[in-house]
């Protein structure tokens, strides 16, 4: 039986408690202590009962308490005061206005397939979701014009359950979005706003939930309408849930719904941002709308859009990739490819890559990276890791000049940082470290916190973390049924006062959770020194449908029911962002275990060490970068294996190394005050050093300067006067395309060929045939540097040639000086990319031609 009607039911407040409703629906309540001080004072019940959301508690607090809290000075003081900082925060410039004043031309648009704001809205599964978040957050702290774009799904990702024998099971809780702090998004007769989505011939409806995070909207798209069919509604039922073809639907409401929705809300971005691979069909959608509103050829509309497009590939291997087969890419896309006038195999062929694909499969990745300017992975290594595995969609390009920078994550310190921690940063570095965290000058301040303030106040949140896990023990310890002795366990496990060290990730194989268990005898050793305890908390998730995580749940719940093991190792499930919290709130050492290179960045290292926790990781991702012995530790030096099981063995031992010979003494070294006064430095220093590097407002910056103003100046160029250069830059395309086959280097002089030395000169000519382009068409270089003992260049840069104006159109001359900058054994050649000055880069057209034809 359905209701003939259905209707939302918002709280009823009194008028000066009025503005609990508007905070409770911006989730800029997520990362202020003081706001969500406010909700809990309402009802700390409420509060942890329903996910830390303010929705919930505002719609089930009792009628009596409300009227009280409406009367309650202290309470209508702190109202006032959280009311006064939400308003100067949502109305008075910030960063990006004071740095950028008048500047009215950006808009971004973020697109992700999962959000990891808050625990109270489940639509994330992990990494990828929680920095999309911080992304958020940081942009709307710095002002930053964006809008973002993802799914609402209706159950969100699992809920993680072990069952007895330690198997992980899945439990999917519906999400209540009317319970929830989103909104609707109506049109202007106050109707529900909705979209078509085209399928299979005909429409889908969409509709938006609007998330306001701080400053910055989130549109989440929903199929789960009654005007829908049945196999429609259920499009975004569930996060990274169904089969290839239900993924494949999800992608098109993400990429062609998301920018057909923005375009129905009157939104006009200047850049589109990809972070990963499965909003990619929005650039052909770009292509499109470009094409019928303003009449433009597919080139012309090809060129606007992906100059004016960033992606963000956070993948390290093959195995993550979104691929489809060619029959299922066609049974959905066939008609957006007549409508972008492209024959079926040039279509595809946007999705194909003949190295790293199967020859009648669909990549993702590289469609974003086809249709994409600007396009980056997200640490130093991943960067590198990127470049080697795409290499071959630039295949006359070295390596190392493959058009993939990195961009290292970051993450949102207010977020992550605990409430005392944060104060107490506030006493001595002052508040200015929360809304500008990038002065190295000012983290410094750090040394001057007294050793005995910073450890008292970690070891409270220590405390708190053990507290937290031995309720969150009891009660996963009663749901799987546990016999009563069993249960009593959970008040008795770890102890406040003894090292611990934290461990929670994505339980996927690659991340080697099992490394620690591989010789059990040492951790028993480990754990059951007395006066040198050590105690573990580890919590993850295997995806549903990954056996061999599951497995290694299973290997470690087993190994830990050992009598010696039970009480100084819990494994908590159900790992969320509250768990987040209190785990790298209150861990004394963060351990990371990846195989390198598969870690494409990491950030929950960089939670922790923002709390004060020393990282102990594999040199990957971003600890490659960030390792250094005054913060942390290195599991190995950066080693890469062909033996997987011999680097498990070297890199275990390792690992027990560093824990039994220098982190546990060092942690225990005591003075008379009981205060580990080397591991304290240890702390300033991490603190000090990396958190101005690794906050996401260092990276946001990154993509602005980097991405999003580059890409906002493209579009402004290639769009004005009816995409006049747009279209001019179609053309030369075309023209180049067709001509660069016959483009090549036809001599090379050189003013002299006797041995240099250091500080010679030598002058370098080109001749180059250019078959009816101009020389301006073109971009001459000398490529220069090391040579090995097998004839190849080592570390070589490319330096640009000029025109002697003098030479023959046809063939024109090029010249440039060589300087020997060392004594060695050097070489060069020449080479010749194509030239134009609306390209975003010289790469791209994925042509060069090499001296010689190499």
């Amino acid at each position: 039986m359905k209701p003939s009607f259905t209707y939302a039911v918002r709280p009823r407040l009194p008028e000066n408690l009025s503005f609990l409703n508007t905070l409770a629906n911006n989730l800029w309540w997520e990362w202020n202590y003081n706001a969500i001080d406010l909700f809990r004072r309402v009802s700390r019940q409420l509060w942890e009962e329903g996910r830390q959301n303010p929705i919930h508690v505002l719609m089930h607090a009792d009628q009596e308490r409300i009227d009280y809290l409406s009367r309650e000075e202290g309470f209508l003081n702190h109202l006032d005061r959280v009311r006064v900082a939400f308003e100067s925060y949502m109305t008075q410039p910030r960063w990006y206005q004071h740095t950028y004043p008048g500047e009215g031309k950006l808009l971004v648009a973020y697109y992700s397939a999962e959000f990891g704001l808050s625990s109270c809205l489940p639509i994330y599964s992990g990494g990828l979701g929680i920095l999309a978040g911080d992304h958020l957050k940081t942009a709307s702290d710095m002002g930053l014009p964006l809008v973002a774009v993802g799914l609402a799904y209706r159950v969100g990702y699992f809920h993680q359950y072990l069952n007895i024998d330690g198997w992980q099971q899945e439990r999917y809780d519906a999400n209540d979005f009317y319970s929830l702090p989103v909104e609707q998004v109506r049109d202007a007769s106050g109707g529900l706003m909705t979209i078509d989505v085209p399928y299979l011939g005909r429409p889908v409806k969409a509709a938006m939930w609007r998330v306001n995070v701080g400053r910055v909207p989130l549109y989440l798209l929903t199929t789960n309408l009654p005007v829908n069919r049945p196999e429609d509604r259920v499009i975004t039922d569930q996060l990274y849930g169904g089969d290839k073809e239900m993924r494949i639907r999800q992608e098109i409401v993400l990429g062609i719904g998301g920018t057909i929705a923005l375009r129905a809300l009157g939104l006009s971005p200047t850049v589109y941002h990809m972070n990963e691979g499965h909003s990619a069909f929005l650039g052909l959608e770009r292509i499109r709308q470009l094409m019928q509103e303003f009449g433009l050829s597919y080139g012309a509309a090809f060129e606007a859009a992906m100059n004016s497009s960033v992606f963000t590939t956070h993948t390290a291997v093959p195995a993550g990739i979104d691929m489809f087969a060619e029959d299922l890419v066609r049974k959905y896309l066939e008609p957006l490819s007549n409508d972008l006038k492209l024959p079926w195999d040039a279509f595809v062929a946007l999705g194909r890559d003949r190295q790293v694909t199967d020859p009648k499969s669909y990549c993702m990745m590289v469609t974003a990276i086809r249709t994409t300017a600007h396009i980056n992975g997200v640490s130093r290594l991943h960067g590198h890791v990127s470049r080697a595995m795409w290499q071959s969609i630039w295949p006359d390009l070295p390596r190392d000049e493959v058009p993939i920078k990195p961009i290292t994550n970051g993450v949102h310190p207010d977020s992550w940082l605990n409430h005392d921690l944060g104060a107490l940063l506030d006493r001595y570095l002052g508040p200015d470290w929360r809304d500008d965290p990038l002065q190295p000058e000012l983290w410094h301040r750090i040394y001057e916190i007294p050793d005995e303030e910073l450890w008292r106040t970690h070891e409270t949140r220590r405390s708190r973390l053990v507290a937290y896990t031995r309720q969150h023990m009891e009660k996963q310890l009663s749901d799987r049924g546990v016999l009563p002795d069993e249960l009593a366990l959970a008040s008795e496990v770890l102890n406040p006062e003894a090292l611990t060290i934290g461990f929670a990730r994505r339980f996927a194989t690659y991340k080697r959770a099992y490394l620690l268990f591989r010789d059990i005898d040492r951790l028993k050793r480990l754990v059951g020194e007395r006066a040198t305890p050590v105690q573990f908390i580890f919590a993850g998730k295997a995806h549903p449908r990954d056996d061999e995580g599951k497995k290694v749940i299973r290997q470690i719940i087993h190994s830990v029911r050992d009598e010696l093991l039970r009480y100084r190792f819990v494994f908590l499930e159900d790992y969320d962002m509250t768990m987040a919290r209190y785990m790298v709130q209150g861990v004394d050492v963060w351990l990371n275990t990846p195989r390198r290179p598969q870690e494409a960045s990491g950030t929950s290292g960089m939670k922790a060490v923002a709390n004060g926790a020393l990282h102990l990781s594999v040199l990957d991702g971003w600890w490659d970068q960030a390792h250094h012995n005054d913060y942390g530790w290195a599991i190995g030096s950066g080693e890469e294996y062909a033996d997987l099981a011999y680097q498990d063995e070297v890199e275990g031992n390792a690992l027990y190394d560093l824990l039994e010979k220098e982190i546990t003494p060092l942690f225990y070294k005591r003075t008379v005050s009981d205060l580990p006064r080397e591991w304290i430095q240890r702390m300033k220093r991490s603190m000090a050093n990396l958190i101005p590097r690794f906050c996401s407002h260092r990276m946001v910056r990154n993509y602005l300067d980097e991405g999003y103003i580059p890409a906002t100046e493209s579009w402004e160029k290639l769009s004005a006067d009816g995409f006049k250069r747009a279209t001019a830059l179609a053309g030369w395309r075309t023209q180049v395309e067709q001509r660069w086959s016959s483009v090549k280097v036809v001599n090379i002089e050189v003013s002299r060929q006797d041995e240099l030395l250091v500080g010679d000169q030598l002058d370098v000519r080109a001749t180059v045939e250019c078959d009816g382009l101009s020389a301006a068409d073109i971009r001459v270089e000398i490529y220069s540097g090391q040579v090995d003992s097998m004839g190849n260049f080592g570390a070589a840069t490319g330096l640009p040639m000029t025109l002697d104006t003098s030479s023959d159109a046809q063939q024109p001359r090029f010249t440039a000086r060589l300087i020997a900058p060392q004594s060695g054994y050097f070489g060069f050649t020449v080479r010749v990319f194509p030239n134009n000055a609306d390209l975003p880069h010289k790469y791209a057209l994925y042509r060069v031609t090499w001296a010689g034809g190499q």
